[in-house]
């Protein structure tokens, strides 16, 4: 392996003022502590071929590894395999998921709905993100991975808030905590993704929430 080549790798991506790593980091044994330095290097190594144009499709660990400048054990040491590896390389390019105020339910849901909000914007901005996206769709190894990863842990948040607000009286006993769930993220996701003509205002995820709750708290009882 190109020890020099790996080192000139991660230093093009570390800020700066940040330490050097010690020679041979890229390749630490199984229970050493992982290179930062090198596994950016390898995530920006996908986002550099992503950029030229290729296909998730065409993205083998051997280019991968060839681009980042290192072997493809130092790749497999770190990922089971592209999947897991392309994403970590999405995971990256999203803001890192917010830390809930805990005041309330509805705050809560504002702050996890607003999130979302962003992730929109940022999604309408980046043609790169559009386009992994999309290919995305189209590999179900993939996209059941990232849900895996990334999608059932945001769920699992929300559902953990709408059921502290069931517990809290915030919303009444026996709420379908599912359905609650696709009531609060299902408009900003259409909003996001199928409208994206329409904008995202900077106090929608706020109008949104009030709004579902308000049905919420009435109840299917109240409108027989």
């Amino acid at each position: 392996m190109d020890t020099e080549r790996v080192e000139r790798q991660a230093r093009r991506h570390r800020t700066p003022g940040s330490p050097t790593p010690p020679a041979g980091s890229e390749t630490p044994a199984r229970g050493r502590p992982r290179s930062e330095a090198v596994e950016q290097a390898i995530v920006e190594g996908v986002v550099e071929l992503l950029e030229k144009g290729v296909p998730l499709t065409e993205l083998s660990i051997e280019r991968i590894a060839r681009t980042a400048g290192v072997g493809k054990a130092t790749i497999y040491r770190r990922w089971s395999g592209k999947e897991e590896l392309f994403v970590e390389v999405l995971r990256s390019m999203e803001a890192p998921d917010p830390e809930l105020p805990g005041t309330s339910m509805r705050d809560d849901l504002v702050c996890l709905l607003e999130h979302l909000r962003r992730r929109g914007l940022s999604m309408r901005r980046s043609v790169l993100l559009h386009n992994v996206f999309a290919q995305m769709k189209t590999l179900p190894r993939l996209w059941d991975a990232y849900h895996e990863i990334v999608i059932d842990p945001r769920r699992r948040v929300m559902h953990e808030v709408l059921r502290r607000g069931v517990a809290d009286g915030e919303l009444p006993a026996g709420t379908d905590i599912e359905l609650a769930s696709d009531l609060v993220t299902g408009p900003m996701l259409l909003r996001s993704i199928m409208r994206d003509d329409q904008p995202l205002a900077e106090d929608l995820a706020a109008q949104i929430v009030d709004l579902a709750l308000a049905g919420l708290r009435t109840g299917p009882d109240s409108r027989m």
